[in-house]
């Protein structure tokens, strides 16, 4: 009896282990730690492809500002071919037309036939309501007519207002290619300054920028290729003269110069023109020859 009561109580002890290991707490911290591992590997992996998001977007938003401003410096490109083409066109016009002014004896201050073989008369396929009192007629092929003896009659104008004022107070642009020789040229004959090719903005408005002028009056060869140079005369209230085709709008124009601003010739004879016009007023005893004013290409 004894020996089943042994082996009754041993059956138990062993259960009652049984029991307590089966109510002992599990470790879980090994998968805890694993997934904590993995948790971060997933983070890291995250992170990674944050970057690599981030990386791609930075890397698209810079080949699109690329692509844009390789697409605005071609624009540009072929705008600047475009007005070249057009000046050129322009250059090789007919020079000769039998009808270029109403009156066939105004005195001018060269012959008739050096305006003519420059082009200064010849206009655009446009004109403005700005521009049609100095047109004298428009052309079987469609290009009008600038009246010639008023582009005369303009640069002897133009003379008179610059030189009532000291020659460092006067600024000369273009932005036109054919039209940047004769402008410097200009400048250096009457002791003017020149700001040709492209006008920074703020030239006239900006104190801090470091090429800030405070010219009297501005000489613009294009109105339009100049737009930048005549809205700041405006700003800060001097004068603009300008070089004004049929196609021109003058509404901010103080003194329009009739004439042809797209060919090389005519720019240069105007110019020319202007310059010993302007050096006449003054006593300055200095004559300029057109050569001068013509840039050897």
């Amino acid at each position: 009896m004894s020996d089943n009561n042994t082996e009754l109580d041993t059956q138990d002890a062993d259960a009652a282990d049984a029991a307590a290991d089966d109510d002992a707490p599990v470790d879980d911290a090994p998968d805890a730690d694993a997934a904590a591992d993995e948790g971060a590997d997933d983070a890291e992996t995250t992170t990674d492809a944050d970057v690599e998001t981030a990386d791609a977007d930075e890397t698209a938003a810079e080949t699109a500002a690329d692509d844009e401003a390789a697409e605005t410096a071609d624009a540009a490109d072929a705008a600047a071919d475009g007005d070249a083409e057009a000046d050129e066109a322009k250059d090789e016009e007919s020079p000769f037309d039998d009808d270029v002014m109403p009156d066939d004896e105004a005195d001018l201050l060269i012959p008739v036939e050096d305006y003519l073989s420059a082009g200064v008369h010849i206009g655009t396929q446009q004109k403005t309501n700005d521009m049609e009192r100095f047109i004298h007629r428009v052309r079987d092929d469609g290009l009008y007519v600038l009246d010639v003896s008023q582009t005369d009659t303009r640069i002897r104008t133009a003379a008179d207002l610059l030189s009532n004022y000291s020659p460092e107070q006067v600024l000369v642009t273009s932005s036109r290619q054919y039209g940047r020789f004769p402008a410097e040229k200009f400048a250096e004959a009457i002791g003017a300054r020149a700001r040709t090719g492209r006008f920074i903005p703020g030239t006239l408005t900006n104190p801090d920028y470091e090429g800030y002028i405070e010219p009297d009056v501005v000489v613009v060869t294009d109105p339009i290729g100049d737009a930048q140079a005549v809205k700041e005369a405006i700003t800060v209230g001097i004068p603009v003269v300008a070089m004004c085709d049929s196609n021109n709008q003058v509404s901010n124009v103080d003194l329009v110069v009739p004439t042809n601003n797209k060919g090389r010739r005519a720019l240069s004879v105007v110019y020319w023109l202007l310059a010993n016009e302007t050096l006449d007023r003054r006593n300055a005893g200095t004559v300029y020859e057109l050569d001068d004013f013509e840039d050897a290409l």
